[in-house]
């Protein structure tokens, strides 16, 4: 199974993501959510790991451009009809490798899953 890496290629955490896995000599595939989409047989793969609290990221502009009545009334399931809707919502970067699953950019957490 090959390592994955899941994000938006313009997003400054995935392209420091990427310096680290490059830097490392570690193969991976990169899935776009921008030009391969997120559908929601993913998100539920992802929701297999973590909830919808730890997926959202709630930082970023996308976020705080929702109306207030969407945040308020986020539950599991609106939030994976917003995560496939609007993809840059969710938390980067997610890594698959080897059955084990990375959300965030942490190097001591990268090495850990790769050592």
């Amino acid at each position: 199974m090959p390592t994955t890496l899941f994000g938006i290629n313009n997003c400054d955490t995935i392209k420091r993501t990427k310096k680290w896995l490059d830097a490392h000599s570690i193969e991976y595939e990169f899935h776009d959510y921008k030009k391969l989409g997120c559908s929601k047989q993913l998100i539920q793969q992802f929701m297999g790991y973590f909830d919808h609290e730890q997926l959202i990221n709630r930082r970023g502009t996308t976020w705080r451009k929702l109306p207030e009545s969407v945040k308020n009334s986020l539950d599991a399931s609106s939030a994976v009809e917003l995560m496939i809707d609007q993809p840059s919502m969710i938390k980067r970067p997610l890594i698959q490798h080897q059955g084990k699953v990375l959300l965030g950019y942490n190097e001591q957490d990268l090495t850990d899953l790769f050592t």
